[in-house]
């Protein structure tokens, strides 16, 4: 088994711990996994997993001081221990029995070798282990594969597929997020295994791919993996290799999808909407007498068809909320004037509006150079009267307003009428015409209550 004693990690004060209580009573332990990855690579290892010859009744055991031990993981060898807050998740070394729904192993039996739990682990970046008394535990060249910047599955990349068929969407997140390569035989495998990802829960096809989504090269794995995506988003089939004919776009629909998701911000929300923002653009297609392109509707289709994702793959309300909204305004071109600022401002909030704008430029970037400029110089301008307008707290909304219900009730007014009032002085207040200040608004209610009423007496 390959070793290097020359490689350090420095341990958070609550790793130490655990693995100090293991060896004093007589057990080896590791950190394996993705933290020996991330301290390879130079990075601050957010989680840390524990792998030893202790047996789930030993961790147990050695650890009966600390308050709460969770055994809810026992059956598969794993026990949490709580030491300073921090939760340490400690995994008996293990070889798993036959794999079932190609997900989860049936059984695991528990073994003393280190190197037979390693070769169940997914990926070699992910099947090195560490303890500073024996070094870098690698034998499987993880630490070549991380220095080539490749994924390499352990073993047979299909004997892993078949297996947990997730490891496919997890090949891929990787790539994605580490700008790595992926080996020549374990592509190879995630395309001949990809109808497999169908066995996969929702929730765990949307965490794995909102990940890949925010990775650096999310657009590089898009668009070479994109038949393997199209196993969970089937959607997305009618856009490969469409023409968009006409000058604003210079790629097919796909294309220019994948380098909107580039040129967006790594956030989970706005690459989504990215992803799906042109989804419905095939199906309204049509083509005028000149061979143009349009495409009537396709910001309706799209957030339609965007709806229906979002629920398969059991995304959370509130975000499913904001992409779908996203993707109806992404085409909004409302003018850069104030007034027109304020009124989408109001409609949808500040923070909403900033993203708007994020999308509206992923969207532009990714088009053809056709009037680009003019087109970004727009939505700059919209950027700074928005600015602006947040700086000089604007009046946008009802609760901005100098008078209120009870104000406009002693003009006369009374039920519904008093609503439609304050929307009325609202809309004069936001496009300019009129002032919020008491003493204007009452005399504006005043009037418009006394229209009524007399339009009731007629």
């Amino acid at each position: 088994m390959n070793s290097n004693s020359d490689f350090k990690i420095i341990f958070p004060y609550y790793i130490t711990k655990a693995v100090n209580i293991l060896n004093k009573n007589g057990f080896s332990a590791f950190a394996v996994g993705g933290c020996v990855r991330d301290s390879l690579l130079g990075n601050i290892p957010h989680d840390w997993d524990l792998t030893t010859n202790a047996s789930p009744c030993d961790t147990e055991k050695c650890f009966k001081q600390y308050f709460p031990v969770i055994k809810t993981g026992a059956k598969h060898g794993t026990i949490t221990v709580m030491i300073q807050g921090s939760a340490v998740e400690i995994t008996t070394f293990r070889q798993d029995g036959g794999y079932t729904g190609h997900r989860r192993p049936e059984q695991v039996k528990f073994v003393g070798d280190l190197k037979t739990d390693l070769e169940r682990r997914d990926f070699t970046v992910n099947a090195m282990a560490y303890s500073k008394t024996d070094g870098l535990i690698d034998p499987f060249d993880g630490k070549s594969d991380l220095e080539n910047r490749i994924i390499r599955c352990v073993g047979e990349a299909e004997t892993r597929f078949d297996e947990d068929a997730l490891r496919i969407l997890r090949a891929l997140r990787f790539s994605s997020v580490l700008g790595f390569g992926i080996d020549e035989k374990t592509s190879e495998a995630i395309f001949a295994k990809k109808e497999l990802l169908k066995f996969i829960s929702a929730e765990r096809i949307l965490s794995e791919l909102l990940k890949l989504l925010c990775g650096k090269n999310a657009a590089d794995v898009l668009l070479k993996y994109r038949s393997v995506i199209a196993v969970i988003i089937p959607e997305i089939v009618p856009m490969f290799d469409f023409p968009q004919k006409t000058p604003h776009h210079c790629y097919d629909v796909y294309t220019h999808t994948v380098y909107a998701v580039k040129n967006i911000p790594p956030d989970p929300i706005l690459r989504m909407t990215m992803l799906l923002h042109d989804i419905g653009k095939p199906e309204c297609f049509c083509e005028d007498e000149n061979g143009v392109g349009h495409f009537h509707g396709h910001v309706q289709k799209s957030a339609e068809t965007a709806k229906l994702i979002l629920k398969r793959l059991k995304a959370d309300k509130r975000s499913s909320a904001e992409i779908i909204s996203q993707i109806s305004e992404h085409d909004n071109r409302f003018p850069s004037e104030e007034k027109d600022v304020k009124r989408f401002i109001a409609r949808h909030g500040y923070d909403f509006f900033t993203r708007h704008l994020l999308v509206r430029t992923a969207d532009t970037l990714a088009q053809s150079d056709f009037l680009r400029e003019k087109k970004l110089s727009e939505l700059n301008l919209k950027k700074e009267l928005g600015e602006k307008i947040k700086a000089q707290n604007c009046c946008l909304s009802l609760k901005d307003l100098t008078v209120n219900g009870n104000d406009i009730a002693l003009t006369g007014a009374q039920g519904k009428e008093i609503g439609k009032i304050l929307k009325i002085l609202l809309e004069g207040v936001i496009d300019g015409r009129l002032k919020n200040e008491k003493s204007e608004l009452l005399a504006y209610a005043k009037k418009i209550a006394n229209d009524t009423l007399s339009d009731n007496h007629m």
